[in-house]
C-alpha cells in the first residue's frame, strides 16, 4: 500500500492531541464568494478549532463585504489577487469553478499559501502535475477537499472492510445523481469542467479507492452527453481493481439519490447517505454479516468542520494531509481513463 494511502485521522480519535500544540489558529482565506462555499463550507470552518476565517475575495468587492459582514469575517478584497497578497493570511481555500482550480491553485502556493482545494482537483490529470511542481517548489501544503475522507462513517466502512468483517471484498456498487437543468449553472458548460463525472462521479470513484486504498487497473467507461450543454449529464462505469470489481452510476438529469454498497464474500456494508451527510443529524451504515442486518450510527458531527481542522493540523506538522495530491492524481487518472474509454469503446488501462 502506497504510503499516501496511509491515513491516521487522529480527528476521529482525539482532536486534543492535534491541537494543543497549537500556539493560534490558522488564518483561511475564502477565494471567491460561490454559493456552495458561503452554504457549506464557511459556517462549518467558523466552528472549526484552530481556524479563524480572516478573509473572502471576490471579483466585486460590494459583494465581498457583503458576506463578509453576514458571517462576520473582518477583511474583504474585490479581488483575488489582493487575498493571495495578504501577509496575514495562512490558508487559501478555493472553491472556485473547476477550470480555475489548478491555476489559482498555483498562484496561491507561489504566494507562499497552503491551499485546499475543491474537487475534482484539477480539469485532468496532467494539471495535478503541474499544482505538484509548484507545491514542492513553494514548500507548502496542498491538499484536495474530499470531505467524506475524514467522515467517521467512511472511516468505519473502510476499517470495517479492512478488518474482513465482510470477508473479503468482492465488488462495490455506487449511484450519485440530482437534476440541474439550468444552463448557467456551471455544472452544464462543459467548457469549464461541468457534467455529471466531473462533479459527482469523482466521489463514485473516490469512495471505492478510499476503501481499498488502491486505483484500479483498468476502467470501462459511458457517457450519455446532453444534446444543448455537451456535457455528460449520464455517466456510467466499471472499475477492475483486480480482485474487486466496482460499478458506478452518475448523473444531472436524474431523480435525486445517492448510495454505495460494498458486497464481500461473508456480508454487505451500504452507506446511506455517503456523499451529502446532514450536519445536524446522526448518519447510519447498514451491515450485514450472518446475524441479520444491524446499523451503525454515527453522532451528528459537520464533515467540513471535520476537514478543515483535519487540514490545519496537516499545515502544522501534527497529521496527514487529508486527500494529498498524489491521492487527488489517482482520482483524475481513474475520470481521464473513464472519458477516454467512452470515446474509443474499449477498456483503458491506468
Amino acid at each position: 500500500m502506497h504510503v499516501f494511502w496511509r491515513w491516521c485521522y487522529l480527528f476521529t480519535v482525539d482532536k486534543s492531541v492535534i491541537l494543543k500544540n497549537m500556539p493560534r489558529r490558522l488564518r483561511w482565506g475564502i477565494l471567491s464568494s460561490s454559493k456552495f462555499a458561503r452554504t457549506k463550507v464557511i459556517p462549518a470552518l467558523l466552528r472549526a478549532e484552530g481556524v479563524e476565517v480572516a478573509a473572502i475575495a471576490s471579483r466585486d468587492l460590494a459583494t465581498a463585504r457583503t458576506h463578509a459582514e453576514s458571517f462576520g469575517i473582518p477583511a474583504a478584497y474585490g479581488s483575488y489577487e489582493e487575498l493571495l497578497a495578504d501577509p496575514a493570511i495562512d490558508v487559501i481555500y478555493n472553491p472556485l469553478p473547476n477550470h480555475l482550480h489548478v491555476p489559482w491553485s498555483v498562484l496561491a502556493a507561489r504566494a507562499g499559501k497552503h491551499v485546499l482545494c475543491e474537487k475534482p482537483l484539477g480539469m485532468n490529470a496532467g494539471e495535478v502535475d503541474e499544482l505538484m511542481a509548484a507545491r514542492d517548489a513553494a514548500g507548502v501544503v496542498i491538499g484536495e477537499a474530499f470531505m467524506v475522507a475524514t467522515h467517521p462513517q467512511w472511516v468505519w466502512t473502510r476499517e470495517a472492510v479492512a478488518q474482513g468483517r465482510i470477508g473479503e471484498l468482492r465488488a462495490v456498487q455506487g449511484f450519485f445523481s440530482y437534476t440541474n437543468v439550468d444552463p448557467k449553472n456551471i455544472r452544464n458548460q462543459a467548457e469549464i469542467g461541468g457534467g455529471a463525472m466531473m462533479d459527482i462521479g469523482c466521489y463514485t470513484i473516490f469512495t471505492p479507492r478510499f476503501v481499498l486504498g488502491r486505483d484500479p487497473v483498468r476502467v470501462c467507461g459511458q457517457i450519455e452527453r446532453d444534446p444543448q450543454f455537451q456535457t455528460d449529464r449520464l455517466a456510467s462505469a466499471m472499475l477492475d481493481f483486480g480482485d474487486v470489481q466496482c460499478q458506478f452510476i452518475c448523473g444531472t438529469q436524474t431523480n435525486p439519490y445517492q448510495r454505495m454498497h460494498f458486497h464481500g464474500a461473508k456480508g454487505r456494508i451500504e452507506v446511506e447517505i455517503p456523499f451529502n451527510a446532514p450536519p445536524d443529524k446522526p448518519t447510519q451504515v447498514f451491515y450485514e454479516a450472518g446475524a441479520g442486518v444491524q446499523t451503525e450510527t454515527f453522532a451528528v458531527c459537520d464533515q467540513y468542520t471535520i476537514e478543515g481542522e483535519a487540514f490545519s493540523a496537516a499545515v502544522r506538522g501534527a497529521g496527514p494531509v487529508p486527500c494529498s495530491l498524489e491521492m487527488a492524481k489517482g482520482n483524475m487518472r481513474t475520470i481521464d481513463a473513464v472519458f477516454q474509454s467512452a470515446r474509443e469503446n474499449r477498456w483503458v488501462a491506468l
